[in-house]
This record gives structure tokens, sequence and C-alpha cells, in this order.
């Protein structure tokens, strides 16, 4: 079969069914036609900004199709995201042939299918743990909530605090006419800043901890950064709570969908011991150095990384397998919220890979002026530009790979920016955590959370209508946070 032919049914599949998009391009690439030469990547410098377009394409798809045409995103959103990755895969190969095999392959192999493998456990064995009782939405126990998912999310990460809270914490106010700005600081809390404190806790954390950052480097040195950006939430938080609850006359306490069920506790305990599983698997890919690996077009896969991977399908299926299915209707438990997450993070995955590759281009790159905003004529690094460049960024880029590149920008040797630089490490890991809650896309959570809470009735705002949440209660305090912490 000629490199045509291929493309045409790669083509041709993927606007029928997303999940063939990333199979079907990596046969394509592995075609004769465009075999790999050994290449290193994709050159940053010599690519021209018209390459980020598909990724400006689907973010704006990802904000304006559920305004203009909700029904149709819908429906096609995997297919809207496959065009858009397809609109970078297709003529790049013809232009440059091989060159995108190997960022292709890795992004697939290294980034995309552990990014899902790992949120697809989590949310699996997560939708297996169930809170018992009913919770009434008082502004104290919305309060507590929250404050239990910000501290549970460096634990067990922000995925798996907000799979684990966000269904009581929905069931508690279910009864209310004002419910809204419960589920927005969920996601400013346990699905973005809580995750601040461990590698566990956010993806970029523990990308920093497999390059050598200490374990306990980021509880020791984000721990005043993290305590006064949940305290300031959680203080906001409460006060609007409050406002709202008791100007509520629909609510109040006089009407309750969930019907009382006895005292609170938890059904599904064995989904916590799971939750262990994961967390000792990730662990064990950031400990154990075997120096074995496998290659696979041209990427090698280390075997503590496919170790790991094995594990967490392992816990995830035992979860499946241990947890009565009433017990995951119970606790309104449905696929929808991954699979969303899965069809357009891929397309996100493959459309950032130029985007990434001028940035790490860095300076002969073509966003070179935005790399030059975080250093000083003098060569020293400017503390508060790398927190807002790696911040903003992070809103709607993926928050991984772009702690890399300033990590990356700012040195790459974990002891001297553990060290002398460790002002400078704190502001591109707070920047990547924190700001993940900028927009929906920031953080993996984030969308899972809008999913889950639409389900249940909640009307989340649109895409922009978020923005002007995060922009109107974070961008002011992370300006605090810069004047105090990084100025």
């Amino acid at each position: 079969m000629t490199s045509f032919r291929v493309f045409r049914v790669a083509l041709g599949r993927a606007s029928k069914t997303f999940p063939a998009l990333l199979p079907a391009s990596l046969l394509l690439l592995a075609s004769p036609a465009f075999a790999s030469t050994g290449g290193h990547g994709l050159d940053g410098a010599a690519l021209g900004v018209i390459w980020a377009v598909p990724f400006v394409g689907i973010l704006l798809s990802i904000a304006l199709f559920p305004l203009l045409a909700p029904h149709v995103w819908h429906h096609h959103f995997g297919k809207i995201a496959a065009a858009w990755a397809l609109a970078f895969i297709a003529p790049f190969t013809l232009l440059h042939g091989e060159a995108v095999v190997e960022p292709l392959a890795e992004t697939v192999l290294l980034d995309y299918l552990p990014f899902v493998i790992l949120l697809g456990a989590l949310f699996t064995i997560a939708g297996g743990i169930l809170i018992t009782g009913n919770l009434h939405g008082s502004p104290k126990t919305n309060l507590s909530l929250l404050a239990i998912g910000t501290l549970l999310a460096s634990v067990v990460g922000t995925t798996g605090a907000s799979m684990v809270m966000i269904r009581p914490l929905l069931r508690a106010n279910d009864g209310r006419r004002h419910n809204v700005h419960v589920v927005i600081f969920f996601i400013f809390l346990v699905s973005n800043i809580g995750g601040s404190l461990t590698p566990l806790g956010d993806p970029p954390l523990f990308l920093g901890y497999l390059r050598g950052v200490g374990f306990f480097w980021t509880t020791l040195h984000m721990l005043k950064e993290t305590a006064f950006a949940a305290v300031i939430l959680l203080g906001l938080f409460f006060a609007i709570d409050y406002r709202l609850y008791h100007n509520d006359d629909d609510f109040r306490g006089k009407f309750d969908p969930t019907p009382d069920t006895g005292r609170v506790g938890v059904e599904g305990r064995r989904n916590i011991a799971l939750l262990a599983v994961v967390v000792g698997a990730v662990l064990l890919s950031g400990s154990w150095k075997p120096g074995i690996g496998f290659h696979v077009f041209g990427v090698e896969v280390e075997l503590q990384n496919l170790s790991r991977d094995l594990i967490l399908i392992a816990a995830a299926a035992a979860s499946l397998w241990l947890t009565p299915k009433a017990l995951r209707v119970r606790n309104g438990f449905e696929w929808g919220p991954i699979l969303e997450v899965a069809k357009l993070f891929a397309g996100i995955f493959v459309t950032i890979i130029p985007v990434l590759a001028m940035l790490r281009a860095a300076h002969d790159g073509a966003f070179a002026p935005l790399v030059s905003l975080v250093t000083a004529e003098d060569g020293s690094p400017v503390n508060a530009m790398y927190f807002w460049a790696t911040g903003l960024l992070s809103s709607f880029l993926d928050n991984a790979p772009t702690y890399l590149v300033f990590f990356n920008l700012a040195g790459g040797d974990p002891q001297h920016l553990m060290g002398e630089m460790s002002t400078t490490l704190v502001a591109i890991s707070a920047g990547a955590v924190f700001m993940g809650a900028n927009s929906y896309i920031g953080n993996a959570p984030n969308f899972m959370v809008k999913s889950i809470a639409e389900g249940a009735g909640v009307r989340m705002p649109s895409f922009f209508g978020y923005l002007a949440w995060s922009f109107g209660i974070l961008a002011p305090l992370f300006l605090l946070m810069t004047w105090l912490f990084f100025a």
C-alpha cells in the first residue's frame, strides 16, 4: 500500500472514530516512504508560527463550539479534535517526511499514553469510593470539604483528590440554586493549587522529581506560597458562599433532593488500597533505574515506566472487578468525563508538538521575545517573569512540558536550581501548578470536574465564562504573590 493510500485510510478512519487517530498516524509514519532515519525531533528554530495554527485552532474550538454549536460539539468533539491533529500531521509529513516520526512517537509513547493511563486509573479507582450519608451544603461543610480535598491533592494527586471529593460535594449542594461557585473554587483548590507540595500532586512536579529534584523539596520550599494561596481562596470562598447561602430562599436547608441515608461513611474501601498502589507505582518509576529500555519507532521506553503503566492498568482492572456495579451506580460513575479528556487531550498533545519545539529553541525560535522576558541583561533570572511565563503558558498548554521548557531555560541542573536558584525553581513550579487553574484545559482534572458537574445538573460557565471567574479571582491573587514572593 502506498503512503498516499495509507494517509487516505488514516484520514477516513479518523473522521469516523477518534481513537483510531494516533495508531493510524503512527502506522502512516512507519510506512517506507516516511521511515525514521534516526533524527532527533523537530528543529524548533526552523519552524514558523504557522505551525501553531492547529494548536490555536483546537483551543478556539474548545472555547467557541460549546457556545456557537453545542449540539455539534457534544456529538462530534472527538472528530473535531482529530481534524486539528491531522491538520498538523498531514501537511508536515508531506513537507518534511520522517522528521515528524520521532516527536510524534515520543508524544504518544512517553507523554500521552502514560498521561491517559494515570488519569484513567485514578478516575476508575476513585469512582469506586463512595462517601455515604447526606451532607448539607452549608458554608462550613463546603469549606471543610474544600480544605480536605486541597490537602488530599498532594497525597493522591489532583486527579485522585478531585474524583474522590467532587461527587460528595455536588450531592451536598444539589438543592442549592447558587452552586456554580462551589465547583469553580473546587477546581482552583483541589484540582490545581492543592497538588503543589509533592511530586505526586501534579505532573510537572513529578517530571522535576524524575530529573533530580528532591521528593520533599517542594514540600519545604513551596509550603508558604501554597498555604498563602489556599488560605486566601478558602477565606474568599467562605465569604461568597456565606452570602449566597443566607440569601438563597430556595435552599437554606429547606429542600434537598438527596435523601438522608444515615451517618457519613465510606464504602469501597478496597479502592483506597488501590490508590496506594497507584502512588507506589508512580514512586517506583522515579526511584528504580534498572537501565533497561525498549525502542519503539526510535523512542526508548524504559522498563520502570512500562512497569508503572502496567501496574496502573492492573490496579484499574482490579477496581472494576472488586467494586460492585451497584456502588458505582450510586456514586454516579460514568465513563463520559475520562473519554472526553482522552479525546480532547489527544488532539492537544499532537498539535502542541511544534509549539513546544519552538519554545525549546529559546532565543532562536519564533517565540524568542517571550523567552527573553525571563532573563535580565546581566544574565540573571527574572523570577517574576518565570512565574508568569510558565503559568500563562501552562494555562493553555500542557503544564508538564511547559515546566520542562522553563526548567531547562533556567539551566536544567537540579542541584543548582535547588540551591542558588531555589526561588527560580519555586517560581517555575508554582506557575505550572497554580496557573493550571486559569482555564478548563490548564489541567486535566479541570475538564473532568466540569463534565461531572454538568452531568449532575450544575450549569457550568462556558470556556470564556470560566476565564472571567479565574481572571477576576486568581489574577489579583497571583499579582499579590508575585510582589510577596518573586519580586
